[in-house]
């Protein structure tokens, strides 16, 4: 990525303990931008020996006419329970520079298809969600994250800023905040910080770290 830098994470978000049901819970955080982004999100989590998690998710600057992309991963010894990954858009449609090679996917047979949640309206048609039922499944979920970063990756290099001012870079604004609020709804993320920290707490993890409201273009 053009320009990719780290940007400053508040050490009381950074790297935080807590215990949860008697099992300790770790969480880390890494910040990122470049050229077209106004934020690259890297979350990993751990609860006890088991339960890991990663979230990671780009924001883009509204002057370009990106989506926003996002991952997650949820596993255990028992293996995966869940694997997402989208290029969201933040307007009606996605660009053409984003819609078309994605069209362009195969999207593999996967076992276990899952249903999105009740405000995952955000997501694009071409989201993947799914329970991989073994390695195999697992491979292809991964050479499918691939996919959709390197036409991120190809979309971020291409695309020019409009200006801060012009209709669509105001649209595109608006279409993060409805994104971000959409995520916030989440209730399952919210209860599992509320009930390991506290609920202040997780009011700021979610307003600042997780899904913070795009800033004026």
């Amino acid at each position: 990525m053009t320009g990719l830098q780290p940007l400053v994470v508040d050490p009381e978000l950074e790297a935080v303990t807590a215990t949860l049901d008697g099992d300790s819970l770790s969480i880390s955080n890494e910040l990122h931008q470049c050229r077209g982004l106004r934020k690259l999100h890297l979350e990993t989590a751990r609860l006890g020996l088991g339960l890991q998690i990663l979230h990671c998710v780009f924001f883009p600057d509204p002057r370009y006419d990106l989506p926003i992309f996002g991952a997650d991963i949820v596993a255990s010894p028992a293996g995966i329970s869940a694997a997402i990954v989208d290029l969201s858009p933040v307007r009606d449609t996605l660009p053409d520079s984003i819609r078309q090679p994605l069209e362009a996917l195969t999207f593999p047979p996967f076992e276990q298809v899952r249903e999105l949640p009740a405000w995952g309206t955000i997501f694009s048609p071409f989201v993947r969600f799914i329970r991989p039922v073994n390695s195999v499944e697992e491979g292809w979920f991964l050479e499918q994250v691939g996919h959709f970063l390197e036409v991120m990756r190809q979309a971020v290099e291409t695309t020019a800023a409009d200006a801060p001012d012009a209709p669509s870079t105001i649209d595109r604004h608006q279409g993060q905040l409805s994104y971000c609020l959409q995520q916030k709804r989440n209730d399952k993320t919210r209860r599992v910080l509320e009930k390991a920290f506290s609920v202040e707490w997780a009011d700021r993890y979610i307003e600042e770290m997780l899904f913070d409201d795009p800033p004026e273009p």
